[in-house]
């Protein structure tokens, strides 16, 4: 064969190779998925049959807000009622607010009553109010309900005496949850002329009640002595007139601080209007998810610079 001869051959060949190459080339890559420079650095390429998974968690979900906040209403639509049901430690500041709101907007309503903070969240979830007016914050399932808590004004609990009870003192802490635990309850053992202490409490639907026992009672249970009278209604009216000489209870302090008829006792010598007083809790107003537009309304209202100071005034 000649040299010529030999020359084209060996070209044909290297272009037949080349085609076979090329051809294994594109077939491989175009199967395997675009992963060949996986596979030739070594690493693993996934199963389309399992999942995806990475080393790095996926972010967390963000958390909803607690509450919204609500403008200063400048307009109010004539006809709009707001209905309010709740704690009575805010009988004065629904009044204030319920004053100053239909004074300022013109054929408005607001309706108050004041049947407890339980009371409160019952016809709130039952769409019978607009708002509950509660002295204690929601619980977990009362959230889960779609109840949105917005706190309204700071607030003491005071413990009080009758205005002729001869104990002239203050309390500790550890003694005013001995004496509504019952494990006090000799007025002697504070100090006084001897004469059985008692005890006048709240019922348990009272949100006043449960933050007693949260602030004062560290989380734990009242007494179930003889000396320790459970009042059928979450009224401090009535609390207020049974004290008499030997009594002792606990109210809201705006409730009871321009009485006459009682006297609130000093805790760690510090008294409810101190900022370092033991006892003090926040007071909320409770809408249900959607708020309606007269509930935005009020609410605006009642934390605006105005409702706050008519707040302020009303205890």
């Amino acid at each position: 064969m000649s040299h010529k001869n030999e020359t084209t051959l060996m070209i044909v060949s290297l272009l037949i190779t080349g085609g076979i190459l090329g051809g294994g080339y594109w077939w491989f890559t175009h199967q395997s998925g675009g992963n060949l420079a996986q596979l030739l650095s070594g690493q693993s390429i996934p199963n389309p049959n399992q999942p995806i998974t990475s080393n790095s968690p996926l972010p967390s979900p963000p958390s909803p807000t607690s509450s919204e906040t609500f403008n200063p209403p400048k307009l109010v639509r004539q006809g709009t009622t707001v209905k309010i049901n709740g704690s009575t430690s805010m009988v004065l500041l629904n009044q204030a607010l319920k004053s100053g709101f239909e004074g300022q907007f013109s054929g408005t309503k607001v309706i108050t009553d004041a049947q407890g903070s339980d009371k409160g969240i019952e016809l709130l979830l039952g769409n019978n109010i607009d708002l509950a007016a509660i002295s204690r914050p929601l619980t977990a399932l009362e959230q889960s309900q779609g109840l949105v808590a917005i706190p309204i004004s700071q607030d003491a609990i005071a413990l009080v005496v009758g205005i002729k009870n001869p104990f002239r003192k203050g309390l500790t802490e550890t003694q005013a949850m001995d004496i509504f635990q019952g494990k006090i309850r000799d007025w002697s053992v504070l100090g006084r002329s001897p004469g059985s202490i008692r005890v006048i409490n709240r019922p348990s639907i009272s949100g006043t009640h449960k933050i007693f026992r949260e602030s004062v009672l560290n989380g734990g249970d009242f007494g179930n002595t003889p000396n320790i009278t459970i009042m059928e209604r979450d009224a401090t009216t009535p609390i207020l007139q049974a004290l008499g000489k030997d009594g002792i209870s606990y109210a809201t302090y705006s409730q009871v601080a321009n009485q006459q008829t009682v006297r609130t006792l000093p805790i760690n010598g510090l008294t409810p209007e101190s900022t370092s007083y033991p006892y003090q809790r926040s007071l909320y107003y409770v809408y249900k998810q959607p708020p309606s537009e007269a509930v935005k309304a009020f609410v605006g209202y009642a934390t605006s610079p105005v409702g706050q100071q008519l707040i302020r005034n009303a205890q």
